[in-house]
């Protein structure tokens, strides 16, 4: 949304910058003369919403938290052995952010940068972001990101995150490249803004079935099976990748704007739009000969590709206005087209290749602050079209006093389920299906709300009713399931009843001079005729650790230890070959402790961090999993850091 009530300030006009050249051009510096300081909040980034915030070099225990593959905060997710792999869900996303189907291949999209994930910059002087990890065998993982303003409206980045890890497991590598860049300017007059991105994205991974004979091989402690490469897996010649590419542009011409008031705001404006955004991505599962694991074949060797083309244009219309709020309507025309390379029949019929069509979706932002209270939301409406029905994502927060914040927020929203539910096809007899004509839309409510306390914390509570809720199971019988067959008979499902999930999550930090203790607590609870929706009770995680500055304050240091726990449950199974979890219910996994001992330090602009991961899986039993089947990673020391360049 265009930020139209406050316009950025403008430089000094042609004449009088014209003036100044004349009067200084003869003019020598004088060598004590001081340059302007530039201070690191000038070095800022600016969110897909438009939030701006400035580069942050400082070290904390949400760094550390942050410091991952994903560079998230990955509390919910429980990470499978290798860098890379899939993540296994320990909380379930309920709020939508896109308001359209996607592809489906859930498990490989982690890492997936979507247009939200993109981030725009404005800095003084050109500002260089690196990180570096090393990852399990043969590989490292690096994160460049370079950025520089070639006038003060005008800004261009470049970036590039890409890994490549071997793992303790055979057959389990992984490696990924994800090229982006991004633009953003302005005119002279402040009239027209434009932002721009490109996003070039390729993510593979070998894949092997999970571990063939686990209780013998893993879970005995045999010593021999100490090097986990010697552990033998279901089958060694598979991989699966997701590939895309992307062209976003969003643009503004400001039409009417009043003057600006002694603060440098303007009162009034009104804008009109245009977004555009293309993508094309596929997903691709390779095997080079047929394996029981998923059953019988069409054709061998397989090579399963689905393909998904997206083209979104959008017309808006901005009111900005200081007593009113801002306000934008807008339309959107979205085309889509999802297909395989060839028509397939089966004894039950015919399976389609494509399902493709168009979208007019009507919409509008609201967006308004009145002292202490800030109010946003967006509402979108579908005209015609088959995918979509409606969206409503609204938030108020309000400021009770110094230090004290109360959030509350409403969920709604109704569409399709993801393009690989409703059709797919593969060389494996099992993996086709075709229910576009027979799945309904799935809704979504919910509600939540979340205090805010600088010296206590936060508590969230969302309360969510789920219909029409898609899944993937088994079908096989219990002997089959026992032979190693139940991934040869996967389905798609969605459940005919309501599901109410309640979740609670609680932060809060302590501190005792240069000791704290960080704690996350989440709660859930699923009211559901048929166990589907799957979560932990109990998911904590809590680090204590010291922090010091030393060596006269060169260097500030932060160690402690983390603890990560989570009751078990039927954690969902993984399928290598759709790369999607499916629900299980023949074994409970969790109820194990996971430490991390890190050693972190700050020297200048350059963050350095050394952890221990898992260390004490090196004298507890091996019942730690990610998903049925796949370990979680061992004990392992990894080394990294993040520096900061600024010219």
């Amino acid at each position: 949304m265009v930020c139209l009530a406050q316009e950025v300030p403008q430089p000094p006009s042609r004449v009088k910058d014209s003036a100044f050249f004349r009067e200084n051009k003869n003019r020598r510096l004088d060598s004590k003369e001081k340059k302007p300081e530039v201070s690191i909040e000038q070095y800022q980034i600016i969110s897909f919403k438009r939030d701006t915030t400035y580069l942050d070099t400082t070290l904390s225990i949400q760094k550390e938290y942050r410091y991952n593959y994903l560079r998230k905060d990955n509390f919910e997710l429980m990470p499978f052995a290798n860098v890379g792999q899939p993540y296994n869900s320990l909380g379930h996303r309920v709020n939508r952010v896109q308001y359209y189907p996607r592809l489906g291949a859930r498990a490989r999209h982690f890492n997936y940068m979507e247009v939200e994930d993109i981030p725009y910059y404005n800095v003084p002087t050109p500002m260089t972001d690196l990180m570096f990890k090393t990852t399990f065998e043969q590989g490292q993982m690096l994160d460049a990101i370079i950025t520089f303003n070639t006038s003060r409206r005008t800004n261009f980045s470049v970036a590039y995150k890409g890994f490549r890890s071997l793992g303790k497991y055979q057959f389990s590598q992984g490696e990924s490249g994800n090229f982006r860049t991004s633009f953003n300017t302005s005119s002279l007059n402040g009239r027209y803004q434009l932002r721009a991105h490109t996003a070039h994205q390729d993510i593979e991974g070998e894949e092997n079935g999970g571990l063939l004979n686990k209780e013998e091989q893993f879970e005995s402690g045999n010593p021999d099976f100490d090097d986990r490469s010697r552990i033998d897996v279901n089958f060694s010649n598979a991989n699966n990748k997701i590939l895309g590419k992307r062209y976003y542009l969003d643009h503004a011409y400001i039409l009417l704007r009043s003057k600006q008031d002694s603060t440098g705001s303007r009162k009034t404006s009104l804008a009109l739009g245009h977004t555009f955004n293309y993508e094309s991505k596929y997903y691709q599962f390779q095997q080079s000969a047929q394996n029981d694991f998923f059953g019988d074949v069409i054709l061998s060797p397989i090579d399963d590709k689905a393909t998904n083309k997206t083209m979104m244009n959008e017309l808006s219309l901005s009111f900005a206005n200081k007593t009113l709020g801002s306000l934008k309507g807008f339309a959107q025309y979205f085309d889509y087209d999802y297909f395989f390379n060839s028509l397939l029949t089966t004894p039950s019929g015919q399976i389609d290749n494509r399902l493709a069509g168009e979208e007019l979706v009507l919409g509008g932002q609201y967006k308004k602050s009145i002292g202490p209270l800030s109010i946003e939301g967006t509402g979108m409406y579908t005209l015609t079209g088959e995918l979509t029905d409606s969206f409503l994502d609204a938030e108020a927060s309000y400021k009770i006093k110094e230090g004290w914040t109360a959030r509350a927020g409403i969920h709604s929203s109704s569409r399709m389920p993801d393009y690989n539910f409703l059709l797919y096809q593969s060389e494996y007899l099992n993996y086709n299906w075709q229910n576009d004509g027979s799945f309904e839309k799935e809704q979504v409510n919910s509600l939540r709300a979340a205090l805010t306390s600088d010296k206590w914390g936060e508590v969230e509570v969302q309360y969510s009713i789920l219909d029409n809720y898609s899944y993937f199971a088994s079908t096989a019988t219990q002997a089959q399931i026992d032979e190693g067959q139940e991934n040869a008979f996967i389905q798609p499902f969605q459940e005919g009843n309501s599901i109410n999930y309640l979740k609670i999550k609680l932060k809060n930090d302590l501190s005792w001079g240069k000791w704290s203790l960080a704690n996350t607590v989440m709660l859930q609870q699923v009211s559901q005729d048929s166990q589907v929706l799957n979560v932990p009770t109990l998911v904590t995680r809590n680090s204590l650790y010291f922090s010091s500055e030393v060596f006269d304050k060169a260097l500030f240091l932060q160690t402690g230890v983390t603890f990560k726990y989570f009751t078990s449950y039927q954690m969902n199974a993984y399928n290598p070959l759709l790369s999607e979890f499916y629900v299980q219910q023949n074994e409970e996994i969790g109820g194990f402790p996971m430490l991390d001992l890190f050693i972190n330090a700050k020297v200048k602009q350059t963050r350095i961090y050394l952890k221990a991961e898992h260390f004490n899986s090196s004298f507890s039993k091996n019942t730690f999993y990610a998903a049925p089947g796949y370990p979680y990673r061992d004990f392992v020391i990894r080394f990294g850091l993040v520096w900061n360049f600024f010219s």
